[in-house]
């Protein structure tokens, strides 16, 4: 496995987990992080399910305009549409894309492009401590990371407009009852209630999982046909699959599927 600098990465259980690794700057990212979080997606070797959170007491604080060393600082606009769209857009489009699950474990403020990264997920989990920022215009810029496209399908237009043109804290049981993340546990209770559903969500028909994911992103913007279209194709991919077949027998005999993500 490969050796990184600002994130630590463990697979275990058919899940992979991905802590960001920088709680003296609040895990706040440089390009190289978002660019080591894209390697690691890209080598999980079989894991089934991916968890992301953050060292420390933070999840992540958003981009880091200075990086390690003057060499890597974004300064201006120029700079900062180099970082997005070499860095940061890329890492948002391969967990987009990617076919298994991806859960969140937002154990602090996230904020800016960490709020993006946290609401990528299929589950975001929120402890009570934590909130979601989108601080772009206390600072004169834009929402990034995605975020102008996914906080409105998220929670709606009105919401969405109050996050961005505000920039006020949403912390986490506010965001629960919008319906901006799956649920809001207590602090302590967030590492055990994401690693339980990253478990369960490791167990399922993987191949089943991940289309239904791509089915969900791609209805967003389709229309009703296309979408029913989209299902049947991904019916009958899954339907081929090992899982099915067991899921079939499993329910004819009465016990529970073992599935194998194949």
């Amino acid at each position: 496995m490969a050796e990184y600098e600002t994130i630590n990465v463990e697979t275990k259980d058919d899940v992979a987990t991905v802590t960001l690794n920088r709680p003296e700057r609040l895990n706040a990212m440089p390009p190289q992080m978002a660019e080591e979080i894209g390697d690691f997606l890209d080598n999980l070797d079989g894991a089934r399910c991916v968890l992301i959170t953050g060292e420390g007491r933070a999840f992540c604080s958003g981009a880091d305009l200075a990086g390690r060393d003057a060499s890597q600082s974004i300064s201006g606009g120029q700079g900062a549409y180099r970082a997005l769209t070499r860095s940061y857009n890329p890492l948002m489009l391969k967990l987009a894309k990617l076919d298994i699950p991806v859960i969140t474990a937002v154990n602090g403020p996230a904020a800016g492009v960490g709020c993006s990264l946290a609401l990528a997920s299929d589950f975001a989990i929120a402890a009570k401590s934590a909130y979601f920022l989108q601080a772009f215009v206390n600072i004169g810029l834009v929402p990034d990371g995605g975020a102008s496209w996914m906080l409105a399908r998220l929670v709606g237009k009105a919401r969405a407009t109050e996050m961005m043109l505000l920039g006020e804290k949403i912390p986490g049981e506010k965001a629960a009852d919008w319906g901006l993340v799956y649920k809001c546990v207590e602090d302590d209770a967030l590492m055990g209630e994401a690693q339980a559903l990253a478990k369960r969500l490791a167990g399922g028909p993987t191949m089943a999982l991940g289309i239904m994911r791509q089915n969900l992103a791609k209805a967003l913007d389709s229309d009703y046909a296309s979408a029913l279209l989209g299902e049947a194709e991904g019916q009958r991919v899954a339907g081929d699959s090992e899982d099915a077949r067991e899921g079939a027998i499993a329910f004819l005999q009465k016990r529970k599927a073992e599935f194998k993500g194949r």
